[in-house]
């Protein structure tokens, strides 16, 4: 089943696999960036620690910048550096940047194409405890439709690294999605990691399931378990929303004939939009949604959240159980 070009986790179906926030990564990658290019910055609205800036903070002093409670000002001085050529990554929670500050973002750095890359971090459901009011499910929405916007949602903290390695270089605004959760280590440091390339983790020809963030590791779940039953599902880790990998999409809808889309987000406007805005142009085939349907989140343990909320194993089931359906009609 296991494409073995993929580097999968040797331990991904054990119960004991580990688990790390994907927050992590970004704090690791943005050290290895930073002593690659000095001309990298880092400013944090209060967050320094949650956000996983303490490391750069603790290396590079006096590239560093605390801004406070100020998230509109965040971006806006971010977006000054950057004109006369530093390379800032600022940080907060996802729902506070790009939430709170959405319409700086749009006209200070993507209407001047500033290469700010703003790290949204407890974004999803899975925040937990923190409840609705932080709990990010839209953000990605409103960072894939502003012009040249990077959107990346990596799927565990490794790709999370490699991610923040990657878009220091890129020279564009670019929107960075991490968890507070602890989630499945999909990948390893040898998986291949390029923006704007999917990679397709598992071989099959009855259905696509295409997941973003920690869902991956949830559709493999459903996969596995969809192959007892004779299905052959085909996932591919989407970890770049935009700009969108068309070929590998086009390709999964030609030899599938069906796809489902998975996400931590608002069915309108995230990945599952996303996907469909190009399938329904090129190859139209039936397609369902697993996502959060129209909802704010709650207080909650995170895995309880994801269970109420239908992003588990079970709904992704009866999608494709659907989505098959459909196609055979």
């Amino acid at each position: 089943m296991l494409d073995k070009s993929a580097h999968l986790n040797p331990k991904l179906y054990e119960p004991n696999i580990e688990q790390v926030p994907s927050r992590d990564g970004f704090g690791e990658g943005l050290v290895l960036a930073a002593e690659e290019n000095d001309q990298i910055v880092g400013l944090c609205a209060d967050l320094t620690e949650s956000t996983r800036m303490q490391a750069f903070k603790d290396k590079f002093p006096d590239r560093f910048v605390e801004m406070g409670v100020a998230e509109q000002n965040l971006v806006t001085v971010a977006s000054g550096m950057a004109s006369v050529g530093k390379i800032p990554f600022v940080t907060s929670y996802a729902m506070f940047s790009p939430g709170r500050n959405w319409e700086q973002i749009r006209t200070t750095i993507c209407y001047n194409n500033q290469p700010v890359k703003i790290i949204g971090s407890h974004a999803g459901i899975s925040v937990g405890p923190d409840g609705a009011t932080h709990q990010a499910l839209e953000d990605i929405a409103i960072t894939r439709v502003l012009p040249n916007m990077v959107v990346i949602v990596p799927s565990d903290t490794i790709e999370a690294k490699k991610a923040t390695v990657s878009i220091a270089k890129n020279g564009k605004p670019s929107y960075l999605r991490l968890s507070r959760a602890e989630v499945p280590v999909v990948t390893t440091p040898e998986s291949p990691f390029e923006v704007g390339v999917a990679n397709v983790l598992t071989e099959g020809q009855d259905v696509a399931i295409v997941a973003c963030g920690q869902m991956v590791y949830v559709s493999l779940l459903a996969a596995r378990e969809l192959e007892e039953h004779g299905i052959k599902a085909r996932v591919i880790n989407c970890h770049t929303i935009k700009p969108l990998d068309k070929k590998t999409i086009l390709q999964a809808v030609e030899d599938c004939g069906a796809i489902v889309t998975v996400e931590e987000h608002q069915i309108a406007g995230g990945l599952g939009s996303a996907v469909a805005e190009v399938v329904s142009q090129e190859f139209p085939v039936p397609i369902q949604m697993v996502g959060i349907s129209d909802h704010f989140g709650e207080s909650g343990e995170p895995q309880e959240l994801l269970e109420k909320f239908g992003l588990n194993k079970e709904a992704i089931i009866r999608a494709v159980t659907k989505a098959i359906r459909l196609k055979r009609v």
